[in-house]
């Protein structure tokens, strides 16, 4: 088993430092540099679009078989937030120091970039299929190399990838996500972790079996509550621990390019380091590149596919710029990434618990 073990960590070592590390960032520098850097000069327009239908009227013309552009976004931000901004966020720190943080920042600015393309192309070469629209990677690379001399090819990556999605959403992201709310649970509560396993799998079924629509109206609904609580706390706490707001601000500029002088989060830290904790835990936690939200991007009502890349932008935005730098605030302000025996999910548990004490 330590033989399986060290052959999966060194394997997923390469793949996510240098391979998806260089691949993903290059990814989202071209796609900005060729768009004329759209989360800049659209960023306007990108909240106006996102926020300011909300409480629209819904037109005679809307076509009811897909979603609102607002119910896309909470779907794809309902698969954003979540372990990559609790636990990811906080392994940055312990494994890259406080300057992960300002790297997490660098990617999710180009990673805006990445996810605009992914948004516009899930429009641009959507399907309908049963009365619904559907669309992804899947779509647009089987679509979208028709009539070029890549479409020998498009079968096949196409294929490629959907079997790759199951494989990364369906199993490894849910195991992550289970595992780091089952310690969470089981650390506050003592709850056998098999009994939290069960009680997922059925509040999450209740919302899968009722198809897309249940799961847009679900995250519609959630989502936003859940963001505007969590960001809440995070303000309090740093209320409650203000004398350190500055200082931790600091560290992540100063520990992004000299993290000897902040200490880092382990003996050693450099630039390096953070770099790739900041870049990797960053892209972890948006999902920009990673090919699971233009699915819910491609089910929206919009008049032009620019439009829905203007919207999964703001995704990102939400996720990693105001989710991911509040509990980076928390962890930091607190000084719960002081604590070597604590990992993941459980560092930010901790910074909470400084805070608010057992509640």
């Amino acid at each position: 088993m330590a033989t399986v073990t060290n052959i999966i960590e060194k394997v997923s070592g390469f793949i996510t430092f240098p391979l998806l590390f260089t691949l993903l960032l290059s990814c989202g520098i071209f796609y900005s540099t060729f768009l004329g850097f759209p989360q800049l000069s659209k960023l306007k327009k990108a909240f106006s679009n996102t926020f300011g239908g909300l409480f629209r009227k819904k037109d005679k013309d809307d076509d009811a078989s897909g979603m609102s552009s607002f119910q896309a976004l909470a779907t794809a931000v309902a698969a954003q937030v979540g372990t990559g901004n609790v636990a990811g966020v906080a392994t940055a720190i312990m494994m890259g120091g406080p300057g992960a943080i300002f790297w997490m920042w660098v990617s999710a600015f180009f990673g805006m970039g990445t996810i605009f393309s992914e948004a516009v192309l899930a429009q641009r070469y959507r399907e309908k299929r049963d009365g619904q629209y559907v669309g992804g990677p899947a779509y647009y690379i089987s679509n979208g190399f028709k009539g070029t001399k890549a479409e020998k090819y498009s079968k096949f990556l196409s294929t490629f990838f959907s079997v790759a999605i199951i494989a990364a959403l369906g199993f490894v992201g849910n195991m992550v996500q289970s595992n780091s709310i089952s310690s969470a649970i089981n650390k506050s509560t003592g709850m056998n972790p098999l009994l939290i396993g069960v009680i997922l799998s059925v509040c999450a079924a209740l919302v899968f079996i009722g198809g897309m629509k249940r799961i847009a109206s679900f995250a519609e609904l959630v989502v936003p509550v859940m963001a505007l609580l969590y960001i809440l706390g995070s303000i309090i706490v740093m209320i409650i621990f203000r004398d350190q707001v500055v200082p931790s601000l600091r560290s992540i500029f100063i520990g992004a390019f000299n993290p000897a002088a902040v200490g880092g989060g382990i003996i050693g830290t450099t630039v390096t380091q953070a770099m790739r904790y900041g870049v990797t835990r960053g892209l972890f936690s948006n999902e920009a590149g990673m090919g699971s939200t233009p699915h819910a991007h491609a089910a929206a009502e919009v008049k032009h596919p620019v439009e829905q890349g203007l919207v999964a932008m703001v995704g990102v935005w939400i996720c990693t710029v105001i989710v991911c730098t509040s509990t980076a605030m928390v962890v930091l302000v607190t000084g719960s990434n002081a604590d070597p025996s604590l990992s993941g999910a459980l560092v930010t548990q901790n910074a909470f618990t400084l805070a608010f004490g057992k509640f």
